[in-house]
C-alpha cells in the first residue's frame, strides 16, 4: 500500500490531488460542535499544500438522501477547515458540476478546494457498481488523468462507495497519514496486544456492537459493558431494568454471552436513573439489580466506576469504544468520565475507538494527549476489530 510519503517524492508540484476526507462533523443551528475530524485531517492537507499540489477535498455531511438539502451543506466545514490551514479554500456550489470544474480550473499550487457534499449524488451511495463507478468517472475527468489520489478518511474506509473506493481503481492511490496511522494502530490490538488486554464498550444497542463482542470475547481478559447496551445483559440475568432501554430479542443473546464468558464480562453494580430523559430529571443511584420500574438508566453508578477501574488497573492494552451513560448531559457524565479518566491515568497502550467516545473525551475536557490513540472512525474501527474486510484499504493494497 502506498502512503502520502510516496505521492510526496513523487513530486506532487502543480499536480491536482483528490483527497477523501472525513469531515463529518456534529452541528448545532450551522456551528460545528466538535472540530476533531476536521483537525485530524489536516496534517495530511498541509503536507500537500506544502508541496505544491492543488488540493481538491471529498466529504460528506449527514445522511442527505442523495439530493442536496441546505442543512448538509460543508459551508460551516469550508470556513473551519481554511481557519485551521491558514488559507482560503473555496468551497465548490456542486460536486461534479459547473461550479466545481469552474473553482478547479482556477487553481494555483498551493490551493484547496472542497466539494459539495459527496452525498447529494445518489450515485456516491449506490448499490449499484456501475452507478458508483460512472460518478467516479465524473470526479476522475473534474481532477485530470493525471491527478492522484489519497485516502484520508478512516471513518469511511468500511463503506464501498463511489468516493472511497471506485475512484481509487482509476487514479494512483495513496493512503493518507491519518488513514496508515489508524490501520498501525488497530492492527496492533487485533495481532498481538500486549495483555492483560480489557475491552470497554458502551453506547446505545447490544445489536450495533453484537458481532465486535463476539468477535472480541475469545481474544481480552476483560470486556466492561456500560451505556444503554447494559441494560440488556442485566435483563438477561434476571434483573428488573424499570424504563431503561433494553433490546428484548437480544436477551438469549446476552444470557448465552453471560453463560459462556461469564469470567471476562464485568457488568454495572450500581446505575443512575432518572424518571425522564432530561437533564433536569432528578437523578437517584440503584442497585444494578434493583432498577424500580418507573425510572430508566441514564448512566453506570459511582461503585460501578470504581469496579471497572479496578477491572482496569494493571491492562497493558485498553480498546474503548461508547460512553458509559448519557454524556451530554452533565447530571449523567460522571460515569463516563470516571472511566475515561482511569484508562487515562493507566500506563496501557490506550486506543479510544472513535465516534461518541472520542467526542466525549473532547466535551468532558480530558486531555487527548493522555490516550495513546484516538480514532477517527467508530464503525471502521469495530469493522477492523470484527475482522471484516474493509472496501477502501482493500483498494489501496491493489485487492479490489
Amino acid at each position: 500500500m502506498k502512503d502520502l510519503q510516496d505521492l510526496l517524492t513523487e513530486g506532487p508540484v502543480g499536480r491536482h490531488v483528490l483527497v477523501r476526507a472525513d469531515l463529518n462533523v456534529p452541528l448545532d443551528d450551522g456551528a460545528i460542535t466538535d472540530p476533531g475530524r476536521i483537525e485530524a485531517t489536516v496534517p495530511t492537507l498541509t503536507k500537500l499544500v506544502e508541496a505544491g499540489a492543488r488540493v481538491v477535498v471529498m466529504a460528506h455531511l449527514g445522511r442527505p438522501k442523495g439530493a442536496p438539502e441546505a442543512k448538509y451543506s460543508l459551508a460551516p466545514v469550508a470556513e473551519k477547515l481554511g481557519e485551521l490551514l491558514g488559507r482560503d479554500v473555496a468551497l465548490a456550489g456542486d460536486l461534479v458540476g459547473s461550479s466545481a470544474h469552474q473553482a478547479v480550473a482556477a487553481m494555483s499550487d498551493g490551493d484547496v478546494v472542497l466539494l459539495e457534499n459527496v452525498r447529494f449524488d445518489a450515485r456516491e451511495t449506490s448499490k449499484d457498481g456501475a452507478e458508483r463507478a460512472a460518478l467516479a468517472q465524473d470526479l476522475v475527468e473534474l481532477v485530470g488523468p493525471d491527478a492522484a489520489f489519497v485516502s484520508d478518511g478512516f471513518g469511511v474506509v468500511h463503506r464501498e462507495q463511489a468516493s472511497v473506493y471506485d475512484v481509487a481503481k482509476l487514479l494512483p492511490a495513496y493512503a493518507g497519514d491519518l488513514v496508515a496511522a489508524e490501520m498501525t494502530v488497530l492492527r496492533k490490538l487485533t495481532e498481538d496486544p500486549e495483555r492483560p488486554y480489557v475491552v470497554v464498550l458502551g453506547g446505545s444497542k447490544v445489536s450495533d456492537k453484537l458481532a465486535v463482542i463476539t468477535s472480541l470475547l475469545p481474544k481480552v481478559d476483560r470486556l466492561l459493558v456500560g451505556g444503554g447496551m447494559c441494560f440488556t445483559f442485566l435483563a438477561a440475568q434476571g434483573h428488573p431494568v424499570g424504563k431503561s432501554l433494553l433490546e428484548t430479542d437480544q436477551v438469549d443473546t446476552c444470557a448465552r454471552l453471560l453463560a459462556d464468558n461469564g469470567d471476562k464480562i464485568v457488568l454495572p453494580v450500581d446505575v443512575v436513573c432518572a424518571a425522564e430523559f432530561a437533564a433536569d430529571s432528578p437523578a437517584t443511584v440503584h442497585a444494578a439489580d434493583a432498577i424500580p420500574d418507573d425510572l430508566m438508566g441514564m448512566d453506570i453508578g459511582p461503585e460501578s466506576v470504581s469496579r471497572f477501574a479496578a477491572a482496569l488497573d494493571g491492562a497493558r492494552t485498553v480498546f474503548w469504544n461508547g460512553p458509559m451513560g448519557v454524556f451530554e448531559m452533565a447530571p449523567f457524565a460522571a460515569g463516563t468520565r470516571g472511566v475515561a479518566e482511569a484508562i487515562a491515568a493507566g500506563a496501557a497502550f490506550s486506543v479510544v475507538g472513535g465516534g461518541d467516545s472520542a467526542a466525549a473525551v473532547r466535551q468532558l475536557g480530558i486531555g487527548e494527549e493522555r490516550f495513546s490513540h484516538i480514532s477517527t472512525g467508530g464503525g471502521a474501527s469495530l469493522e477492523l476489530l470484527e475482522g471484516k474486510d474493509l472496501p477502501g484499504i482493500r483498494v489501496l493494497e491493489g485487492q479490489a
